[in-house]
């Protein structure tokens, strides 16, 4: 008897996402630019939500899959991102401001034309929705024009930081304990992953009444022992108090809002391929890091150690 797994032309992956409300609904991966590093990255849109594609691997580990030992043990799981971070470069790029001249007002399709990235354009009205919210808008013969607001931008912003800040003592002793303006700190350091040092992080630093360079050096210097502790280390270090704590955390709140949605992801073949006998399949090589949420584990490890 054919298992599930007969013919499949890459080993299975487990994924984790939100469970779309239609369950025949299918999601489509888009190819985006990072808001900070402008490199390509991979976003799920599905129910007109736009989330992020992280991944996390321990050194040792395997998915048991039905009757499937799946080798790689790496874990993909999808979180929801505010669809502004992945906006706003490019209408900055847009708006062409020059000085005090504030710009020019653009169309969504004029704005969302990114040679080599035709996923901005599936989400026309996603942008439409949220970017009015950071933007000056005008409408001419039923036609709306779009242009970037810095003051409606840095209101958003800061809106953000204090939200992420009223998070951090749900998270555990070690955060609660932390001076008011040490959390402030920590929340800049989070929406920085998302925001370009000019112009938006000095311009929200300077309101706020922080140094601009101790956030950056604050989080060169965090990167960088991170980086050490993995290129050094045999084996992975335990994890502490803290991020375990924000690992259970992060579960639970999947699992108790009926959330989990696992899904096995591979490329059938055309359906006449059948399993092979007799020669064992090439294993996959097997990749150990993580992308994307490597930084948030290593700044709760970090915070929770006190260091």
């Amino acid at each position: 008897m054919a298992s599930w797994h007969d013919g499949l032309a890459a080993p299975p992956r487990v994924l984790i996402s939100p469970r779309p409300s239609d369950a025949s609904a299918r999601g489509n991966v888009l190819s985006l630019r990072h808001p900070r590093s402008g490199d390509e990255t991979g976003y799920l849109f599905i129910d007109g939500q736009l989330q992020e594609i992280n991944w996390f691997k321990e050194r040792y580990g395997s998915w048991f899959l039905g009757d499937y030992v799946c080798e790689d043990g790496g874990l993909y799981y999808c979180t929801p991102v505010d669809p502004i971070f992945i906006f706003l470069p490019t209408f900055e790029a847009a708006r062409m401001s020059n000085g005090k001249d504030p710009g020019k007002f653009r169309q969504l399709d004029e704005i969302l034309y990114v040679e080599g990235y035709p996923g901005y354009q599936q989400l026309m009205d996603v942008a439409e929705h949220h970017m009015e919210l950071v933007c000056e808008v005008k409408e001419v013969a039923n036609m709306k024009f779009f242009r970037l607001d810095d003051s409606k931008v840095l209101s958003w912003l800061c809106c953000k930081v204090h939200n992420l800040k009223e998070v951090f003592p749900k998270l555990g002793k070690n955060y609660a304990a932390q001076l008011e303006k040490d959390q402030l700190k920590e929340a800049v350091q989070m929406i920085r992953e998302y925001l370009k040092d000019e112009p938006w992080l000095a311009l929200l630093c300077k309101k706020l009444q922080l140094d601009t360079n101790e956030i950056i050096n604050d989080a060169t210097t965090k990167t960088n022992e991170a980086s050490f502790c993995a290129d050094s280390s045999l084996a992975p270090a335990p994890p502490s108090e803290a991020s375990s704590l924000k690992i259970l955390q992060l579960f639970l709140m999947v699992i108790t809002s009926e959330l989990l949605y696992v899904s096995v992801q591979s490329k059938a073949t055309n359906g006449s391929a059948k399993p092979s006998k007799g020669r064992p399949a090439k294993k996959p090589k097997v990749e150990v890091g993580s992308k994307n949420i490597k930084d948030m584990f290593r700044r709760v490890t970090r915070s929770g150690s006190g260091s």
